[in-house]
């Protein structure tokens, strides 16, 4: 039972992790070829899951939902990338953090007039509705599904930034960028690319997680710390560095969560293990941004300059 009941939550941790991975790697992205701090990375993520959940009301199937909201997403982002973003490159880190902040409150409220204040749901498709038995319990195939469709985009990804022109092009802006432009590269629409790609990827991990989680505003500002502490770990600029941390940040704090209060009744009585089990539990990412840092500052995969 309780081998079972680890196999769960490491299943929970992964599907946790690869979700803040299609977070993450459009940040790290953002961040490491532009330098550019974007503090609304987080609401794409959230209109993400509003667009699935709207366009799966009006069609009727999930799956149509989801097609329909992925080019949304990537509007949204090339947008926000043209009104706003184009006029902060180049500009303190502080007008970013303050422009990007601004945003977060306003799409925040824009949700709210649109959709209203109460959370929405996204029924989980027919196909995928029921359970695959592990043991005496069971695992969602919709959670399955999730793991797949993780999976399968961070292969895509690789292939993409690793064996593509446009991928060398990224990789030699996050290392580089004036002089990729010195070559005669068009950096300004490469940076559009970036970041319209790193909205619908948000947008993607939004629309996923809408038939699992409550669809609410303010629901992007939290996984978006998570993200942050991602390309930390990961280091900024390196799409393996975020998958990898992604998933050690997302089976560090699933697993912590479920098993710290029984590791630490080894040690403590059962009433001050579950409580010192539950203060300790969400602290686990930070402390292992904390190791991380301490022996490789940089972070465990950094793209070298």
């Amino acid at each position: 039972m309780i081998t079972t009941l680890f196999l769960i939550q490491v299943l929970n941790g992964l599907q946790f992790g690869l979700i803040l991975f299609l977070i993450a790697a459009g940040l790290t992205l953002v961040f490491g070829v532009m330098d550019f701090i974007n503090l609304a990375h987080g609401v794409q993520y959230m209109v993400g899951a509003y667009f699935a959940a709207a366009f799966t009301a009006y069609t009727g199937n999930f799956f149509f939902g989801l097609l329909m909201a992925l080019p949304a997403a990537l509007a949204l982002g090339l947008v926000l990338e043209l009104l706003v973003f184009r006029h902060l490159y180049g500009r303190d880190h502080l007008d970013q953090v303050l422009a990007t902040f601004g945003i977060i409150l306003f799409l925040n409220q824009a949700v709210k007039f649109i959709w209203g204040a109460a959370p929405l749901s996204v029924p989980v498709p027919e196909i995928l509705s029921g359970s695959v038995s592990l043991g005496n319990l069971f695992y969602p195939v919709y959670r399955f599904a999730v793991i797949g469709a993780g999976l399968a985009v961070a292969a895509l990804l690789y292939v993409l930034v690793n064996h593509t022109r446009v991928g060398m092009l990224v990789r030699a802006g996050a290392s580089n960028a004036p002089m990729v432009s010195a070559l005669g590269v068009d950096i300004r629409r490469l940076f559009t690319i970036v970041f319209g790609f790193g909205a619908m990827l948000a947008g993607f991990a939004g629309a996923m997680v809408a038939p699992i989680l409550s669809v609410e505003p303010g629901m992007g500002d939290n996984i978006l710390i998570l993200a942050f502490v991602v390309i930390v770990i990961g280091g900024i600029g390196s799409i393996r560095g975020a998958f990898l941390a992604a998933l050690l940040v997302g089976l560090v704090d699933v697993v912590g969560r479920s098993f710290a209060p029984n590791v630490l009744r080894a040690f403590l009585d059962p009433s001050m293990a579950s409580q010192t089990g539950r203060a300790i539990a969400p602290m686990l990412i930070y402390i292992l941004m904390a190791a991380v840092l301490f022996f490789r500052p940089s972070g465990l995969f950094p793209v070298k300059r």
